[in-house]
């Protein structure tokens, strides 16, 4: 968890819905002896009258109709790496295109990560369509917040829009700013970076002193989580409006495709993802739901041991102190290319996809492939959480059924700030030891196999409040004794069942907390190795801190703490890890 505060620059996306876009300025540069005809100024208006600042780089003297490469984001880089991009498009046979979401660069519009990208890219789109540069045919492709905007604009489809290739997609609600129903930090400090201008306020994004110091002043006081940017000095307009929705409301949904608008998209879709990439759930996400809504649709997958940014490049040499394959590094740019030119050119199909899911085993040099996510692994292993000890501080990972009604009791005092449990995070990824403030489960060894997919579980439990924030890690014991990161969840209770809708816990009865939305992975696990489980209680400065009184969460303070949280953790608990034997 302490690793989040790295991340801040990570994800932010923008919804949409439709709209018949005008061009309203155009602007040229004619760099002298270049190779290229730049229009740098292009503005384009939105249907509900609001203006998305673009550029468009074509070959110099090409007056035949090209496909259209358009990318589409909030960071607005445009006279370095994204005018190289467009360049790289026209050099290829395209027409690049570069629109940034209202409100950036020339636009006047207000900024409003999330909120508009959908429709706003519909709009770009049909622009685009109706030019004589274009021959009907747009593909997108980038990483981020330019991977959401992708799944944005497939929500309300445009004929024209005939393939997606998202990297490191985010879900908004679901990933960042908020992951399982928990706000998290990262970005709190990534709205003033993409809003303070209409660029990139680096030297604010950059100040990680005044925001590390802002969470640990919010974590000693224990005042409201609403209260941070009061803390902090300056009034956050989008952390605040991010947190009035702590449900997975209407709000959230309306941003990307949600339920039954997957079933309405049909065009190719290639994802790009990491295991360590801290909102691969929600690009794991846009998948299953297309998959579960429109199972015809082609979309392929490309995953390996990276994180956010290492995926965006292809892989990276190593990753939160581990030492990746040679093997599991690949041209990302080169790959996309090949996709694109597959799908708007009618080129041979790249020869990098043997099949839907395409993944590099850690601990092998090796990569694999399969038919789907579920056909990664061909069964689970079934462990339950028991009481039986197995040394001071373990206990057996069990694969029968314990006896009924036993527990582990763990108390928690919430008004104690020198304890926090903030291990989960794969962050580095192989390590000597795992914390022990939570309660820490093992098997017996085990046979060599892969661990290939999202583990998933049910947590029994009882406690003496209305809500809990859980935390639950699945790590590697190696028999050389290391402990090898494998996947974790984090999520609230209240909304186990319905991310959409809070139940709050009846103090002193036995739930059942349904968990599934885990990190996946694929790692060769060494002969006479272990799983571990670590079982907690998410508790640290990194997110908002659930105190349980029932109150909404970010009104709650250190006077909510005077009882401390009382959790019975029942041994018919278990965990459900996917291997491929």
């Amino acid at each position: 968890m302490k690793v989040y505060t790295f991340i801040l620059i990570l994800l932010i996306f923008f919804p949409i819905p439709a709209v018949q876009a005008q061009q309203t300025v155009w602007g040229s540069q004619q760099e002298k002896g270049s190779l290229y005809s730049i229009q740098d100024s292009v503005m384009i208006r939105t249907k509900d009258g609001e203006e998305i600042s673009a550029m468009v780089v074509s070959k110099k003297d090409d007056h035949t109709p090209r496909p259209v490469i358009l990318q589409f984001t909030i960071y607005v880089r445009d006279q370095g790496r994204d005018m190289q991009s467009l360049k790289e498009a026209a050099d290829r046979g395209y027409v690049g295109v570069m629109a940034y979401t209202r409100g950036k660069r020339f636009s006047k519009s207000e900024i409003y990560p999330y909120e508009t990208d959908g429709k706003d890219a519909y709009d770009v789109i049909d622009w685009i369509s109706r030019q004589p540069w274009c021959n009907g045919k747009v593909g997108m492709y980038g990483g981020s917040y330019n991977g959401f905007t992708q799944w944005a604009a497939a929500k309300n489809l445009h004929p024209a829009l005939k393939t997606i290739v998202p990297y490191v997609a985010n879900r908004p609600g679901m990933g960042l700013p908020m992951e399982n129903n928990i706000f998290i930090n990262p970005n709190y400090e990534w709205s003033f970076y993409v809003s303070n201008n209409k660029y990139l306020d680096n030297k604010t994004g950059d100040d990680r002193k005044r925001f590390r110091d802002m969470m640990f002043r919010w974590w000693e006081t224990g005042v409201a989580y609403n209260k941070m940017d009061s803390i902090d000095g300056t009034p956050n307009r989008l952390f605040q409006r991010w947190i009035s929705h702590p449900a997975f409301d209407s709000y959230w949904q309306n941003m990307a495709p949600y339920k039954e608008d997957f079933a309405r998209i049909t065009i190719p879709v290639l994802a790009f993802d990491g295991y360590y990439n801290d909102s691969q759930n929600s690009g794991i996400y846009y998948l299953r739901e297309l998959n579960k809504y429109s199972p015809h649709t082609p979309a392929y997958l490309v995953i390996g041991p990276y994180g956010h940014f290492g995926t965006q490049m292809g892989g990276q040499e190593v990753i939160n102190g581990y030492t990746v394959s040679k093997n599991a590094l690949f041209p990302i740019k080169e790959y996309t290319y090949q996709w694109l030119d597959y799908i708007l050119n009618g080129t041979e199909k790249p020869a990098f996809l043997k099949d839907k899911i395409n993944y590099q085993v850690m601990g092998t040099d090796e990569w694999r492939s399969a038919a789907s996510l579920e056909a990664m692994h061909n069964t689970y292993l079934k462990f339950y959480l028991s009481s039986y000890k197995v040394s001071n501080n373990e206990y057996l990972l069990r694969r029968n059924k314990p006896e009924p009604n036993q527990f582990l009791i763990q108390k928690i005092d919430f008004a104690d700030r020198t304890i926090n449990n903030n291990d989960y995070y794969p962050d580095p990824v192989i390590r000597e030891s795992v914390s022990d403030n939570g309660y820490i489960f093992m098997s017996d060894p085990l046979d060599a196999m892969i661990v290939n997919g999202s583990f998933l579980g049910n947590i029994k439990l009882s406690i003496n409040k209305k809500d809990v924030d859980l935390g639950v890690t699945l790590y590697e014991l190696t028999p050389g004794g290391q402990y090898f990161h494998l996947s974790y969840y984090i999520g609230r209770a209240s909304y186990s069942k319905d991310n959409t809708k809070r139940k709050l816990l009846t103090p002193g009865k036995k739930e059942t907390i349904i968990f599934e939305n885990t990190h996946l992975i694929s790692k060769q696990l060494q002969k006479g190795s272990r799983l571990v489980v670590v079982l907690n209680v998410n508790k640290n400065p990194f997110s908002e801190l659930n105190y349980g009184s029932g109150k909404t969460v970010t009104t709650e303070t250190i006077a909510d703490a005077k009882e401390p949280l009382i959790v019975q953790w029942f041994n018919d608990s278990f965990v459900e890890v996917p291997v491929l034997k």
